[in-house]
């Protein structure tokens, strides 16, 4: 029997009214099990009402009581990992272990939120004139609305709402269509935790939905995390109607790999980077750039390697990788592979005929391994979002960070060496947001921002960490001064004529 999907509105399931519903498939066999509704504008509306109202009471609560109610939502959320993972895994098709790493890597900015309370302190000046003193505190901003995408639909609202909600305002969150379970099962044990009605709001949806947000008045700010035309369609859109936006776009993460590198260690790294959750990530390495005489030798060995992963259902603790979300995505990383060869590269790995056996209507697709890839290629310049990897070669190191600082993305980057001074001189001179040395996928923790530069960001603050904490509040700064007891009348002469 399908199973139904609907809103969480007002801090109860409010089911979908519009008549319109979307499917879910579970990506190892291929079947529908699930209808989601998708929201129209009057459900929109509804959902940004509720938070609203709710904002009139939680906007102005304790910090104690936020960060009380965050901590219980921890506990829950540390109790159901394998629950939540088991979702993921059914309507994502990424393997458990996967799954529970997306949910560990949310739980740390809950736990950012739970100790908010340092990071909303404000400052204070005293006495700069005479008797007068100057505060600067962060109050919420009101409504703020989280549009995530499919591939990790647990990890990426819980980069957004736990900042937001502790820091005062309501949210309500539009996740993908193609995995809504998990968001649902978030804002169920929100509640359980105590978190008033409407202040978390949960609104399944597509297009029409989005639309909506990016439009309402009572919506005061937007965070978005997919696509760099959807990410730019965003912040244009939400920015015209006068909100706040933080809009992460897509990406091509490069890794340099020196000579002087650990090629094993590197060739670990690319295959763990490239292939992890079947590639679909937007910090995945897509490209690594081999200087001078490694490349025969590291592609030789990330082939080795690639070789051996094993490929099937996420629910099989033997699988390593999983299929891809949808038959549409999967045929579409493979016209990639496919046209590789046409233009100029060598397909060391042809993955796109891989099945896996009993589960044969599945989205499967194998590892692919492109090298000599040139820069004008669609491989190169696109982003697959998929199992490929692209090696390009450069014989020196400043012919490959001037690859890399050509690309229009600028999302994550890495080189792999032993060099100190290298790697120093690459950190400062590559033009991305977040970089590894020797770490091929640099996300960085949760009390530190994660962002891209160029096309893989529209808006000024990055999510979560401290640039989180300012996205969700707004400055306001105040001057007092208060009359001595001292002073005859109490007052302060504002210079007013005096009648007699």
């Amino acid at each position: 029997m399908t199973k139904t999907v609907n809103h969480w509105i007002g801090g109860k399931t409010v089911e979908g009214a519009s008549g319109n519903w979307g499917p879910v498939t579970d990506p190892a066999t291929g079947a529908v099990t699930t209808r989601v509704a998708l929201a129209s504008v009057e459900e929109v509306d509804s959902a940004v009402a509720a938070a609203k109202a709710a904002f009139e009471t939680w906007g102005t609560s304790s910090l104690a009581q936020r960060t009380s109610i965050l901590f219980r939502f921890r506990a829950l959320l540390d109790a159901n990992r394998d629950a939540i993972a088991e979702l993921i895994t059914a309507e994502h098709g990424k393997v458990h272990s996967d799954a529970l790493g997306e949910v560990a890597r949310g739980l740390e900015i809950v736990d950012l939120a739970c100790g908010i309370t340092t990071q909303l302190k404000g400052e204070l000046s005293t006495q700069v004139s005479n008797r007068v003193d100057v505060a600067a505190i962060r109050q919420p901003v009101g409504v703020v609305a989280g549009i995530t995408p499919f591939n990790f639909p647990a990890m990426v609202p819980m980069w957004m709402f736990p900042l937001a909600i502790a820091c005062g305002n309501t949210f309500v969150l539009k996740p993908s269509e193609k995995d809504p379970s998990p968001s649902l099962k978030i804002a169920e044990l929100l509640a359980e935790a105590g978190l008033p009605d409407g202040v978390f709001n949960v609104l399944q949806g597509d297009k029409v939905a989005v639309d909506r947000l990016l439009e309402h008045p009572d919506v005061s700010a937007i965070s978005f995390v997919g696509s760099t035309p959807i990410a730019r369609h965003i912040h244009t859109t939400a920015s015209a109607n006068g909100k706040r936006v933080q809009a992460l776009g897509g990406a091509k993460n490069h890794m340099l790999v020196l000579p002087d590198a650990d090629l094993d260690a590197a060739a670990d790294a690319a295959v763990s980077a490239a292939y992890g959750s079947a590639g679909e990530r937007c910090m995945a390495i897509s490209a690594v750039v081999a200087v001078g005489a490694v490349g025969d030798e590291l592609v030789g060995k990330i082939r080795e390697r690639a070789e051996k992963i094993k490929i099937g259902p996420g629910d099989d603790p033997t699988s390593e990788m999983g299929p891809l979300i949808t038959k549409a995505h999967r045929d579409k990383v493979a016209s990639y592979v496919h046209g590789a060869a046409d233009q100029g590269a060598d397909v060391v790995l042809d993955g796109t005929g891989h099945t896996v056996d009993g589960y044969e209507d599945g989205h499967w697709i194998g590892l692919s391994l492109l090298d000599k890839v040139s820069t004008d290629s669609d491989a190169y310049r696109d982003e697959i979002f998929g199992p490929v990897l692209c090696v390009l070669r450069a014989d020196t190191y400043e012919e490959g960070l001037a690859l890399i600082n050509a690309s229009p993305f600028g999302n994550g980057t890495a080189i792999f060496t032993r060099d100190g001074g290298a790697a120093r001189r690459f950190q400062m001179e590559v033009q991305a947001g977040m970089v590894g040395v020797n770490v091929p996928i640099p996300v960085p923790v949760g009390y530190h921002s994660f962002g891209g530069w160029k096309d893989s960001l529209f808006g000024d603050l990055h999510i979560y960490g401290n640039d989180g904490v300012q996205f969700y509040t707004r400055g306001k700064v105040v001057t007092t001064r208060w009359p001595d007891p001292s002073e005859p009348h109490g007052g302060v002469d504002l210079g007013f004529p005096r009648n007699h």
